[in-house]
């Protein structure tokens, strides 16, 4: 959640960046970070970052618990599979049901990230419970997972390359000598 506020900036100016299409509103980061602090205070910074610190913490405990749970099942029934390879797998699939289970306020943290932008309308007047009730009103309950392909296409190699990561390190530290 630290690491979530401190940045948060650069996410929501990536958003805003990301969603000019063909009017160039924001010339850069420094232009995009000056306009927003300029026209929206310095706390237009942070839209959306409620939603983004609802999400954290229930997306990384799901990650981890479903990553454990897959690959302590995984071992019992295949303790010869390579340990790179199940930790890839079970992170990817952790990182499909973090992603699925918490994809609603990631897509509500992004629509409020662009609230305002460029000069546009506020739509969302009521923040976080608003926004979700204007989704689901005015696009029903899959408008909540528009988007959701795109999110698997990035999450499953990312997820399970963070896992496969951190079991790799786990071996190499674990092989040192310790000292006491």
């Amino acid at each position: 959640m630290t690491a979530a506020s401190a940045t948060y900036p650069l996410d929501l100016i990536r958003t805003r960046l990301a969603a000019q299409r063909n009017t160039i509103y924001y010339r850069g980061i420094w232009h995009a970070f000056h306009t927003i602090c300029r026209e929206e205070g310095f706390f237009g910074l942070y839209k959306g970052l409620g939603a983004t610190l609802l999400g954290v913490g229930p997306s990384i405990a799901l990650s981890f618990s479903v990553y454990e749970s897959l690959r302590s099942y995984w071992q019992l029934q295949r303790p010869d599979d390579s340990t790179i390879m199940v930790s890839l797998a079970c992170g990817s699939l952790s990182g499909i049901a973090a992603s699925t289970a918490t994809f609603p306020i990631d897509l509500v943290r992004r629509r409020m990230q662009l609230e305002g932008a460029a000069g546009r309308a506020r739509v969302y007047k009521t923040g976080l419970v608003g926004t979700f009730r204007h989704i689901i009103h005015s696009e029903g309950l899959g408008g909540l997972y528009r988007g959701i392909l795109p999110e698997y296409y990035k999450v499953v190699p990312g997820v399970g390359i963070v896992f496969m990561t951190y079991e790799t390190f786990k071996m190499l530290l674990s092989s040192f000598p310790t000292s006491h």
